[in-house]
């Protein structure tokens, strides 16, 4: 009897249990490792919410656990070319990644590809496949947001980059350049010339946008038209799609960036991707780390950024700089290296949350990628960051203005840069107490995984969460600018001027008139 109790019961909790679980799509198309992190991230904590999730990605999870259905995209490597990341070519200056319009061409190309493959296009053809939500990772491109239409569910964007004005304007509206940095900025500063450039960058991601307008909606209904029409769907207007967010998770932290202000549709949930748990260490980096006396320093330029690149000789002079420390170095580098100092340990794969995360680690020398700004900040750890490019100089910049570090830019000089700035961060315990005063601010904060949740649920309730959506979309560009006031005045003011013109003109006729009139009389 007991049994048959307990049993019922169990049934009926699974019940309810499912009733709760939605089916969410993931599309995190990006052949990049900080991505599949990010993905990683939500697949994460929305199986541990309970829901179903399909996730598109190029790098899969191993041993994917229940309630996970993966589609492998990792056919579109081919497509992401490893030299927009020469560390060699940014050393010597042949190489700008600093302008927004190059990313939109890479990515739009990328997606573009991506999502003709045939194991998509078999995907969103499928008629027995439903969800309730789509989250798209938004990276320089809009071409994601077809699966919302094909699939008739609500859209979400995720940002991996700190609130900027190109995502924003998806949601919203385009941020005052006046005081919001472009993510594309190599400076950090208000003065004039700068306020300009902004000014200029927006003006042309603007045009950009409208310039290809038709060419992105020619591939937009390429690629998702024939699925809309297998499932009886009329496809509507690109623009109108990329419009038609219901939400936007941006991996933004206020502790991190800035206080601007944002819509009711966009939340911060920069840090959801950092496990609560950290995981132990190798037992040979376990050793290093404990037995440090003088602490270690991290150095990592992140997954993209090949090392091997860089030139012998800068190698060389790196070893020389860090063989004089007194600290412990674990560098982590794509590939070994002989002659080693006695205090310097290559490592071609590092755990970087859990030598972050050991009260032996001092500094973090970093390329300064979001991911490892947030994991540093969360650990109370300073930094110097060496940026190369995209939104890593902001990143650097954020992070010396908080007083947390210094910037370092690559060159053949940078070795020498680097001591100089070791040296005085090591000698100043003002930034070891103003980062830790940072990650008590980041950690006291709520849980930005569940936020994610949350944000999700949210939508799904709600029906696309209406109630969040900015009414700035519904207002058309002249009026956001004044321009139909603007052009009232200045047709005010022509008409007065002509007024004032023909008047002159009569009084100046009807005098010389007068005058003649005289003269006859006289």
């Amino acid at each position: 009897m007991l049994v048959a109790i307990v049993a019922r019961f169990a049934i009926l909790l699974a019940i309810l249990y499912n009733c709760d679980a939605f089916k969410v799509l993931l599309v995190f198309p990006v052949p990049g490792k900080s991505h599949s992190i990010l993905g990683e991230g939500y697949v994460r904590h929305l199986l541990s919410a309970g829901h179903e999730v399909t996730y598109l990605t190029p790098i899969l999870i191993k041993n994917p656990p229940a309630r996970l259905r993966q589609i492998d995209l990792s056919e579109n490597f081919k497509y992401l070319s490893e030299d927009i990341f020469d560390v060699n070519r940014f050393m010597y200056k042949e190489l700008n990644m600093q302008d927004e319009l190059k990313y939109m061409v890479i990515f739009d190309n990328l997606l573009n590809n991506t999502l003709r493959m045939d194991v998509v296009q078999k995907f969103i053809k499928d008629r027995s496949v439903k969800f309730d939500v789509v989250i798209v990772d938004w990276l320089y491109t809009e071409l994601g947001v077809g699966f919302s239409s094909v699939f008739n569910c609500p859209l979400i964007w995720f940002s991996s980059m700190d609130v900027h004005t190109t995502v924003l304007a998806l949601i919203d509206d385009y941020l005052n350049p006046a005081y919001a940095r472009h993510h594309m900025s190599t400076e950090y500063s208000s003065s004039f010339l700068n306020r300009v450039k902004e000014l200029w960058t927006i003006s042309r991601t603007w045009l950009y946008h409208w310039w290809h307008l038709d060419e992105k909606e020619r591939m937009f209904r390429e690629i998702f038209g024939p699925a809309s029409e297998e499932r009886g769907i009329k496809l509507p207007h690109f623009n109108d799609v990329r419009y038609n967010a219901s939400l936007m998770l941006g991996n933004s932290h206020i502790v991190v960036g800035e206080a601007i202000a944002l819509p009711q549709n966009y939340w911060h949930i920069g840090g959801y991707h950092i496990k609560k748990t950290v995981e132990p260490l190798p037992k040979d980096l376990q050793k290093i780390m404990d037995t440090a006396k003088d602490g270690v320093i991290y150095f990592s330029l992140g997954s993209l950024l090949k090392g091997r690149k860089i030139p012998s000789a800068v190698k060389k002079r790196f070893l020389n700089i860090f063989s004089e420390l007194k600290q412990e170095i674990i560098w982590k580098f794509d590939e070994q290296m002989t002659d080693l100092p006695k205090n310097v340990h290559i490592v071609t794969w590092a755990p970087q949350q859990s030598i972050l995360a050991h009260p032996n680690c001092v500094l973090f020398i970093t390329h300064g990628g979001l991911l490892s700004t947030l994991e540093t900040i969360k650990y109370g750890v300073p930094i110097i960051g060496i940026p190369f490019f995209a939104d890593q100089y902001l990143n650097v910049n954020k992070v010396v203005a908080k007083g947390v570090g210094r910037r370092v830019d690559i060159s053949e000089n940078t070795p020498e840069e680097l001591r100089f700035a070791i040296r005085e961060m090591m000698a100043n315990s003002s930034y070891r107490t103003r980062v830790k005063e940072l990650s008590s601010l980041f950690i006291a904060d709520s849980d930005p995984g569940q936020r994610l949740v949350q944000g999700v649920e949210l939508v799904v309730r709600t029906k696309g969460a209406p109630h969040l959506r900015s009414v700035a979309l519904r207002v058309p560009f002249y009026q956001k600018l004044y321009l139909d006031l603007l052009l009232l005045v200045i047709g005010i003011v022509f008409g007065i001027i002509v007024l004032i013109s023909y008047t002159c003109k009569y009084l100046r006729t009807f005098i010389s008139r007068s005058n003649q009139g005289k003269k006859k009389l006289n």
